[in-house]
């Protein structure tokens, strides 16, 4: 039983939708299925700088769209807006940037073809200082929400 529960812990990193490089963690990304005719997608995760520097993601690209921006959303005056971050996203030493519904997203503009349910696609995260990163994206329901407490249940723990 001890022989079996060692072989599961070592096999949960891989099991794990989080990703490393440099100082960055990424976690659980994730973007939710689309009906044919939507001519935009978004993508969420959560960003963690574990470095003493800031860092800024600079860009994202996929072959899952014609083009890829970062977003925010902001809501003035009961008017909700969104405009591309042109500088990028900074994520501070020691903090933790959540791309996620009505804030800071990823958008996939036009999407090459409707995402399905169950599905990932790739994507490559560019750093300005910790570099190029593929990481996959995981497609959830329509209605998903972001994931609860544990950060995203079934994808492995974030780290404390």
């Amino acid at each position: 039983m001890a022989a079996c529960a060692g072989l599961a812990m070592l096999a949960a990193p891989s099991a794990a939708h989080d990703y490393k490089i440099g100082s960055i963690r990424v976690i659980h990304p994730w973007s939710r299925a689309t009906p044919p005719v939507v001519p935009v997608a978004g993508g969420y995760l959560r960003l963690i700088n574990l470095g003493e520097e800031p860092d800024r993601l600079l860009a994202v690209s996929s072959e899952i769209a014609e083009k890829v921006e970062l977003h925010e959303s902001t809501v003035t005056d009961g008017i909700a807006r969104m405009r591309p971050l042109p500088g990028g996203l900074t994520i501070n030493a020691g903090e933790t940037v959540e791309l996620k519904l009505g804030q800071a997203h990823i958008m996939f503009i036009k999407p090459i073809r409707p995402l399905k349910e169950g599905e990932r696609f790739e994507a490559t995260l560019l750093f300005e200082k910790a570099g190029s990163l593929m990481i996959e994206f995981m497609v959830q329901g329509m209605g998903a929400q972001p994931a609860g407490k544990s950060g995203h249940e079934g994808h492995g723990a974030p780290p404390q």
